[in-house]
């Protein structure tokens, strides 16, 4: 963000002169104001990186300017100059949000040493400016939480409605659900963005450090404590602390808690001052915090506090329409990180993944990501390359072998009726089921040994039924 415009705004024509050309000799371009409504309008209709103003001009004074300055282009830096050296006057200006204040007679020096802390703060401000993009972008829901469903999408709802605002936040879902996400997504999308985030897992922490990680010791406080400590509010001030697992707190700690977030103050442990603290706070548990409250293991007053705006996250397994978008996005992930090329996964492997119920939801699903990237050696990961997701051994299908079988069925059908233009009216339900039935009966046959009284009993027909089908399907009998 250079330096390259600038407007002059002064009743003196010898002040404007002198000005003007002693910026110009360095190569900005300067327009000129000889009072304040002037330099107000060419402000409204231009574009400046620095305004150098008078404090008094007629019409509208530098000060007055200064104040329309900051409503309509906050981001234009103002210097006053004046030739009334009062403390009054540097304060006003000052406060009011002047970047600068010089006092006439100067020296073209004065203005030189000026212009080159405009152009580092404007550089400074840039750099800021894009690292709040970064992690703005870094943090967008639609980048970084995947999914689709419905459930996610009201997700995706709840967090714009309260991320402007400062509520306090419950998330609630089983471990691996992505709660700390919700939590940043939450932070980034507000008005503290480019304040800090600060996580604490409350289950974690021993119970006596617990109190000194959140709040904070002097010291001396207790053994070991050699130096002043600032507590995880402090560290959070302006920002957003994250309360992971706040259902392991102890209760004691609780009612704490409660104090600081009625009194929006701390005290340190080993002290007796109130430190004030400007906190936004999410919360996340595992666990029911309901009914902890009526069990009398977590405080009821300190539970409404937190449950102002609850964000539940359903486990993987009842969002599985989510988890091929998921797989791509951790291959994309993971292969980019490793820096090789693209790996992808066959439709057997993403039926697999679809079917299996995830307990450990999507940091589960991220591991083994991860874990078949490294391993395989192939550009295209099959079931194989996910050790200890296989259906097991057995003739029983459990319901996560079913959705993984429904899900394969999907995916090939819609690979094989691309041509559906140009079959006549009735015969697919008819080939799509001798396609299913001649491969399932033969592998039901060989499993049985081709014994077809028991290969009958597994499939739920009768006997004749299946010797119709084999003859039917053109199936050949083997023996052993």
């Amino acid at each position: 963000m250079p330096l390259t415009r600038i407007l002059v705004a002064d009743d003196e024509e010898s002040m404007r002169w002198v000005l003007s050309k002693a910026l110009k000799r360095k190569g900005f371009s300067v327009d000129l104001a000889s009072d304040g409504r002037q330099a107000l309008s060419m402000i409204q209709d231009g574009s400046y990186d620095l305004a150098i103003l008078d404090i008094k001009m007629p019409g509208i004074t530098g000060l007055d300017l200064l104040d329309k300055i900051r409503e309509q282009k906050k981001d234009l830096l103002v210097v006053i100059m004046t030739a009334e050296a009062s403390m009054k006057n540097a304060v006003e200006a000052m406060k009011r949000g002047a970047y600068d204040y010089i006092t006439k007679p100067f020296d073209l020096d004065v203005i030189d040493a000026i212009i080159e802390k405009v152009g580092r703060a404007r550089e400074v401000a840039g750099q800021v400016s894009m690292l709040k993009q970064e992690l703005k972008e870094r943090y967008q829901v639609e980048k970084n939480i995947i999914g689709n469903s419905p459930v996610m999408r009201e997700v995706y709802k709840t967090i714009g409605k309260v991320a402007g605002s400062d509520v306090t936040v419950l998330v609630q879902g089983e471990s691996g659900t992505g709660k700390e996400l919700v939590a940043r997504a939450v932070h980034f999308n507000s008005g503290r963005l480019g304040k800090p985030f600060v996580a604490i897992n409350c289950a974690a922490i021993p119970k006596e450090l617990l109190e000194s990680e959140l709040f904070g010791s002097e010291k001396g406080a207790f053994t070991g404590s050699v130096e002043r400590k600032l507590g995880k509010f402090e560290q959070a001030n302006l920002g957003t602390l994250f309360l992971d697992e706040i259902g392991d707190m102890p209760l004691d700690l609780q009612a704490k808690i409660l104090r600081v977030l009625q009194e929006r103050e701390v005290t340190r442990t080993g002290g007796n001052q109130s430190i004030p603290v400007d906190v936004r706070i999410v919360a996340a548990t595992n666990q029911a915090l309901a009914e902890k409250v009526r069990l009398k293991e977590f405080r009821e007053d300190l539970f409404y506090r937190l449950n102002v705006v609850p964000i539940n996250l359903v486990p993987l397994r009842e969002r599985r329409e989510d988890i091929p978008l998921l797989v791509q996005y951790f291959l994309n992930r993971v292969c980019a990180e490793m820096d090789i090329p693209l790996k992808q996964c066959t439709d057997e492997t993403i039926a697999l993944l679809t079917g299996y119920p995830w307990p450990g939801n999507v940091r589960e699903l991220e591991n083994a990501i991860k874990r078949a990237v490294i391993l395989s050696n192939d550009l295209l990961l099959t079931p194989a390359d996910f050790h200890g997701l296989e259906s097991a051994p057995g003739m029983e299908l459990t319901v996560s072998q079913e959705a993984s079988l429904e899900a394969l069925v999907d995916s090939k059908l819609r690979s094989c009726l691309q041509g559906i233009e140009h079959l006549e009216n009735g015969e697919i339900h008819s080939i799509v089921l001798q396609q299913v039935e001649r491969p399932l009966i033969r592998i039901i046959l060989e499993k049985t040994r081709w014994n077809q009284v028991k290969a009958a009993d597994i499939l739920g027909i009768n006997r004749n039924t299946l010797r119709k089908k084999i003859s039917e399907l053109g199936i050949e009998l083997k023996r052993d």
